[in-house]
């Protein structure tokens, strides 16, 4: 487990950059000042999120007795990335505000992964 959020982890980190310097340097002048906003917001939640990965990613090993809290953690963070982020990428280029119900998901789906880690903090521990 801990490797499969290692190896998300650093990819969405990578991706993470790659989306920043395009917004910062491409869409810079396609995009409303309103709507490059969210784009960043987006990419702010996604390198967050990212990181959030492998701090799971090393916590698997520190709680070995919680692995399903630390699999839930992980993969709630996954989603959240890709749904409040996704949802934010996908809104900011085609300007589909319709897109943005997804957002609050995606919200909701890193606030559980953050409670599942502490609940693996509170459970594994040796």
């Amino acid at each position: 487990m801990d490797k499969t959020f290692i190896v998300l982890g650093s990819l969405l980190l990578f991706l993470g950059v790659a989306f920043g310097a395009f917004g910062a340097h491409i869409l810079k002048s396609k995009l409303s000042a309103d709507m490059l906003n969210v784009f960043e917001t987006g990419v702010h939640y996604h390198m967050i999120h990212a990181l959030g990965l492998l701090l799971v990613a090393l916590f698997a090993d520190k709680f070995p007795h919680a692995g399903v809290w630390i699999g839930w953690s992980g993969w709630s963070l996954f989603a959240g990335i890709l749904l409040f982020s996704g949802s934010l990428y996908a809104l900011s280029i085609t300007g589909i505000r319709m897109l943005g119900i997804i957002t609050p998901f995606g919200g909701v789906a890193f606030l559980i992964g953050w409670i599942c880690l502490a609940v693996a903090a509170l459970k594994g521990g040796a």
